[in-house]
Parts: C-alpha cells; sequence; structure tokens
C-alpha cells in the first residue's frame, strides 16, 4: 500500500485502514488475527478502534494480538474517546476527565504507553468544546497520545476546532476528520472535505461501502448471512432509486473491468480528494481479502466520472456562493 500524510501533519500512514469494530463482538480472536496478519503482509500499517467497541474487548484483543502475532512497531493505532457502552446502552461523556479516564483505560488495554492517533469520537455539546478539546492538548504534551484529530464533525464544527487548536502555540492540531463517506453518502462534500482542506486536516471515511450496500449483495434482496437479516434489522441504507441506480452503476463498471463491485467502491473512495485511507470494517478474513483486492486498481478516468455523475450529491446556496 500506499503511505499518505494525515493533512498537514507528519503522521504517515497507509492509504486503507483496517477496522476493528466487529472485533470481540461478531470476530472472534482467531478471525481477528488472520485479519491483522493478512492487513499487515499486504502493507497496512493503520488499525483503527475505540475504547466503546466491544465493551472495551476490541481494544484488549488488538492489544493481545500486538504482543504475539504482529509487533507494535509495525502499526499505528487509532483509537477513540467520548462514547461508553454498557449493557444500559450507550453513553456520551467528551467531558476532559471522561476523555482521559478513557485514554488511560484504552493504554491499558492495547498494552502500549502511546496511540499514533487519538480521536474525540463524536459531538457533546453538554461540554464546552474548549474543554473537550484541552483535553486533546493534555494527552499530546503528556506523550500518551501523538496526533489528535476528531470524528463525525460537520464543516463549522471541524473549523472552529481547528482554528481554536490554532490560536495558541502548544495546542494539539486537529489532523483528522474520521466521518461517514461513500458513493451512496456524499454529504460530507458540501462543508466538511473543503473545509478540510483549508484547514490541513486528512479525511478518514467510515462506513466506505455503505454498510455493505455497494457490494451488491443486496440487489434482490437480504442474504441469510448478512448484517441486515436479523429480526427487524432493516437494509443498511433505503435503496431507493437513487442508490439503486448507483449500486448498478457501481456493478456495471467491476462487469467493465473484471473485477468486484467492492474493488470499484472503495478505489473510487481512496483517490477522493482529502482522503487519507477508507476504514474497511471486515467481519471475516474473507471479506477483507475481497477488499484489499481495490489495491490492484485504478479506475480509469471515464468511470470515475460516470461514477461522480450518478452519485453527486445536492450542492446549492450557500455552499455553492462564490
Amino acid at each position: 500500500m500506499q503511505l499518505r500524510s494525515v493533512g498537514r501533519s507528519g503522521l504517515k500512514v497507509s492509504n486503507l485502514a483496517l477496522g476493528t469494530m466487529t472485533w470481540g463482538v461478531e470476530t472472534d480472536f482467531d478471525e481477528a488475527a488472520a485479519q491483522l496478519v493478512a492487513f499487515h503482509d499486504a502493507g497496512g500499517t493503520l488499525v483503527d478502534t475505540a475504547a466503546s467497541y466491544g465493551y472495551g474487548e476490541t481494544e484488549a484483543m488488538l492489544g493481545q494480538l500486538l504482543a504475539d502475532v504482529v509487533p507494535r512497531s509495525d502499526v499505528v493505532i487509532a483509537t477513540k474517546a467520548g462514547i461508553t457502552r454498557t449493557a444500559e446502552g450507550r453513553f456520551v461523556d467528551c467531558s476532559r476527565g471522561a476523555l482521559l479516564r478513557q485514554l488511560d483505560d484504552s493504554l491499558r488495554r492495547l498494552g502500549t504507553d502511546y496511540v499514533d492517533l487519538w480521536y474525540v469520537h463524536t459531538i457533546d455539546d453538554t461540554v464546552p468544546y474548549e474543554e473537550t478539546l484541552a483535553a486533546l492538548d493534555y494527552a499530546v504534551a503528556s506523550g500518551k497520545v501523538r496526533y489528535a484529530g476528531v470524528s463525525n464533525y460537520s464543516g463549522w464544527r471541524l473549523g472552529r476546532a481547528a482554528a481554536w487548536q490554532a490560536a495558541v502555540p502548544g495546542r494539539a492540531p486537529v489532523v483528522a476528520n474520521q466521518v461517514r463517506y461513500s458513493l451512496l453518502d456524499r454529504g460530507v462534500e458540501r462543508e466538511v472535505v473543503p473545509a478540510s482542506a483549508a484547514l490541513g486536516v486528512g479525511i478518514f471515511p467510515w462506513s466506505p461501502l455503505g454498510g455493505g450496500v455497494l457490494t451488491g449483495k443486496y440487489r434482490s434482496g437480504v442474504p441469510a448471512d448478512s448484517r441486515a437479516s436479523g429480526a427487524g434489522r432493516p437494509l443498511p441504507m433505503d435503496l431507493g432509486a437513487s442508490a439503486a441506480g448507483i449500486v448498478e452503476a457501481v456493478a456495471t463498471a467491476a462487469d467493465g473491468l473484471a473485477t468486484s463491485p467492492i474493488a470499484v467502491a472503495l478505489a473510487w473512495l481512496r483517490d477522493r480528494p482529502g482522503v487519507v485511507a477508507p476504514v474497511l470494517g471486515a467481519r471475516t478474513l474473507g471479506q477483507l481479502t475481497a477488499a484489499l483486492v481495490c489495491e490492484t486498481l485504478d479506475l480509469p478516468v471515464e468511470i470515475s466520472e460516470a461514477l461522480d455523475d450518478v452519485s453527486a450529491p445536492v450542492i446549492g446556496y450557500p455552499e455553492d456562493a462564490s
């Protein structure tokens, strides 16, 4: 894989990231080990996790694998804080105290004394944004974190955070924003993408296959082994006329290139302006292997442009004001 700089920082990571959200929940230890080895062998360096994944079990699993399977020095670890999941539900707390407690817990579970990239996982308007960002400053200054980022921030929130951090020397720059982004979900192109470019912030897309819809497996129903097959669970995205047209366009391009819809959708996203590394959230080694095929694919310009056209988001005033 190619190495890319994260925004205007000195951090360099592989242009695909291994997501771990299913580890310890839908993906067992042996399957996770196989994924990590395959990703490492393919030249991947960036492994993405979070304190809330698997009620903390995901980070613990990754920590054990880094001790036994792949050297810590070969891996760039990104983790997130601000969300806690328990049997009672999901809780958001992005106060300085809560974030730093979660960071310490993450380091303990991961078996390391630092993480390379640490995100504020989500928005918490019950806490002053200055307090949330102060946790990033302390984490970087203490050496527990090398680089700081945010996740799920809109354009104006990203602009406010980046400007605040840049206003005083010694504050930790915001170098990354992890957001939902795919051919089926291009809303971030209205403000987040241009804001990121102006501010020197790298974009890390999550759900790069639209919840699995861009694989094409939902074109004629819901497969029994898919995530959407559980009782009462809807399709990952509503396959309306527009979405269905995008899925068909991806499938047509894949047929013409003798590759898979997965490879086409990921190659398109990987090469979008500002994107550093799509986060691959595979449940199985087979799914990950299928995704890694995109590294052998350079989309012809005419196909990339056709996919742009069929999936283009509606952009109007004031975003289009010049």
